[in-house]
């Protein structure tokens, strides 16, 4: 099959599956006290059926903006191309020894950096050579069905088909262990509720 013909039918099939009886789930983070916590990476895998296949390379841009990598929290499915700018008036170099994608960039400046394609499932942990206070959390997921909670503590995955799905929370700490849980899709949208220990966060919450 030709790669246009294979393009055509990902997305045909990518289509079906969000029209029948696609619904929303809402996931309502809290940390460990009840309060709404912001940047919880939310994702929900399908069991015993295969995602849909993607269409494309998608592309996602991550800043460098006052010693800060923006977003500090991100997460994409495999084969992803990440961009690097660096927005700041002085160079950086990003590295990361993570299992997933391992990489260092020259010092650079501006848009020089080429684009990383994060082509393996897992926690990526992002740094900065020259500026040891620059860190950031890339999760790639094998699924399509991602997001982030907002400053409310909202996440919204949309077009579940109907079927079992295994849901994970994550927020960013030393070890990758997300929150688990296993839903099930059946014509109705669904609200769920996650609470996150916060206590050995790498990361502070908003607002604490």
């Amino acid at each position: 099959m030709r790669s246009e013909e294979a393009a055509l039918v990902g997305l045909l099939l990518g289509c079906a599956w969000r029209v029948a009886g696609a619904v929303d789930l809402t996931v309502n983070v809290t940390d460990n006290s009840g309060r709404p916590l912001q940047d919880t990476v939310v994702y929900a895998e399908p069991l015993g059926q295969p995602a849909p296949a993607d269409t494309g390379v998608p592309r996602v841009t991550i800043d460098q903006v006052n010693k800060r990598f923006v977003p500090a929290v991100t997460v994409i499915r495999t084969g992803t191309e990440v961009s690097f700018p660096n927005s700041d008036n002085f160079r950086h170099s990003i590295y990361s020894f993570s299992p997933a994608k391992a990489f260092t960039t020259k010092l650079y400046s501006g848009r020089q950096a080429p684009p990383v394609v994060f082509d393996k499932p897992g926690l990526v942990v992002l740094g900065c050579n020259i500026h040891d206070t620059m860190t950031a959390w890339i999760v790639v997921v094998d699924t399509p069905f991602f997001t982030k909670s907002r400053a409310d503590g909202v996440a919204v995955i949309k077009d579940l088909g109907p079927g079992d799905y295994k849901l994970s929370a994550w927020y960013p700490a030393p070890a990758f262990k997300p929150v688990v849980s296993q839903i099930h899709i059946e014509g109705e949208s669904l609200t769920r509720r996650v609470q996150i220990d916060v206590a050995a966060s790498s990361l502070k919450p908003a607002g604490q």
